[in-house]
């Protein structure tokens, strides 16, 4: 089912013989070699030939060769080079630090740095609160990772996992202006990760949990938040769970069903699996079947994991045994936060009638999602060229805004709702049918929505 993405865009400079269709034929052959050109730039023009810049998105590397082979198989056409233009995006990393304040002369600096900047720091050594008011605390997150659970890239480590961290930092300062700061940790043991972070804390105005895999990543979390006087947040468990609880909400509205009386499945039971159910049933869900790579989980079986204990004694109410397809016939929702292509049409044609389908594995979903929508009244996934994106910077920014602006530790269930209910409302009545049930990422209000909402919740606690 792969398609198309930018995640793929390359530009090839091409040398062509000078005519009037050149550009037209070095359209036509991308074309029918299955990319889609985004944009098509003469950047020399000689009497005999032309140099044009021919951008286009791919569907992986073996795709971009065949491109690129495709245009050298033209008469006269030679490609000079390929750049891969995502490569090019990361060059140097994609975030640097630049001074809040002038240094226009010694005046400044006396006051930035030494003499002046010791009267600071004495005021802060009589009193650690203002810390907070006084220097980059206030406004500014740890996005914490030891690269062991990487987007669908699995444990590939610290520095590998710079490049996603260092973009969630970027995500948080465009949507929600938190200034946020990757820490790739080369270290997996669980005590080591909580004592740095510890160590770090004084710096941050809140921890940002990011690929850490599961179980290891509940007692991190659990302990950071027990021993630091800052919030701790798990965008793997707490952000899933929040944009899916806000997707489903609209998505019930359009089938006209209610999330206390439907039959919902959760492919995957790691940390965002975890967090979606317990947030399902904050909001009301009473029949959810948790399945994991054994099938669902129930309580005749006997599990060492906690979390596998927790949801054989608070789901699955009819203490159904089977597999994840067995599940899934007569289901109403399915959700899936697991692994490629575990269903098929014939698992979605079982389910019952106007079923909700979110297949949320990244880059390839549990089902494909045109096969799913030919029998599902509601299909949505985790990926960007197809409607109805769960996606969780929809979440994240706004959430940390809303914990920075209450200056509170503490996260608690009504804060997640209430920042699911913020989302859901940003598609109004008039405008939610099958293909809009959530908000685009590039919605300006939300985030501001969702810190406003997360305030409210914390004033109420």
């Amino acid at each position: 089912m792969a398609a198309p993405s930018p995640g793929y865009s390359l530009t090839l400079r091409v040398e062509t013989p000078a005519s009037i269709t050149a550009t037209s034929e070095l359209a036509a052959a991308v074309g029918r070699a299955g990319a889609h050109i985004t944009a098509l730039d003469v950047t020399e023009s000689h009497h005999n030939h032309m140099v044009v810049d021919v951008s286009c998105n791919t569907t992986d590397v073996a795709h971009g060769e065949a491109v690129r082979d495709a245009l050298n198989a033209l008469d006269g056409v030679k490609v000079r080079n390929v750049s891969d233009r995502t490569f090019l995006m990361h060059l140097g990393g994609k975030l640097e630090v630049v001074p809040k304040v002038a240094l226009r002369n010694r005046d400044d600096l006396s006051r930035a740095y030494t003499p002046g900047v010791a009267r600071v720091c004495l005021a802060i050594a009589e009193n650690p609160a203002d810390a907070r008011n006084l220097t980059v605390k206030r406004n500014t997150i740890a996005v914490v990772t030891d690269g062991s659970a990487v987007l669908g890239l699995g444990n590939i480590g610290p520095a590998a996992a710079l490049p996603v961290m260092e973009g969630k930092a970027a995500l948080f300062k465009q949507f929600a202006d938190v200034d946020a700061w990757p820490v790739c940790l080369d270290t997996q043991d669980t005590d080591e990760i909580v004592s740095i972070v510890k160590a770090l804390a004084p710096v941050y105005g809140g921890v940002n949990l990011e690929d850490i895999a599961a179980p290891r990543c509940f007692e991190i979390e659990a302990r950071l938040r027990e021993e630091l006087d800052i919030p701790v947040f798990h965008d793997d468990q707490h952000g899933t769970a929040i944009v899916t609880l806000a997707a489903l909400q609209n998505a019930l509205l359009v089938v006209g069903k209610s999330i206390g009386s439907v039959r919902i499945v959760v492919s995957g039971v790691g940390a965002a699996g975890n967090a979606i159910i317990q947030l399902l049933q904050a909001r009301g869900a009473k029949n959810i079947i948790a399945c994991g790579r054994g099938g669902a989980i129930n309580r005749d079986e006997t599990y060492t994991d906690e979390h596998r204990v927790w949801l054989a004694q608070n789901t699955n109410p009819e203490n159904f045994r089977g597999s994840l397809k067995e599940a899934v016939a007569g289901a109403d929702v399915f959700i899936g936060v697991s692994a490629p292509n575990v269903l098929d049409e014939n698992d979605i044609a079982s389910m019952n009638d106007q079923a909700i389908v979110f297949a949320m594995a990244n880059p390839d979903p549990e089902v494909d999602p045109e096969v799913a929508g030919r029998h599902a009244a509601v299909v949505a996934t985790g990926r960007s060229d197809f409607p109805n994106q769960i996606n969780n910077v929809l979440a994240f920014p706004g959430f940390f805004r809303g914990l920075l602006d209450a200056g509170v530790a503490d996260i608690t269930d009504s804060m997640l709702l209430a920042a699911a209910d913020a989302i859901a409302a940003r598609v109004g009545q008039d405008e939610l049918n099958p293909g809009f049930i959530i908000p685009s990422v590039f919605d300006t209000q939300v985030a501001g929505d969702v810190a406003a909402a997360v305030v409210r919740a914390s004033n109420k606690h």
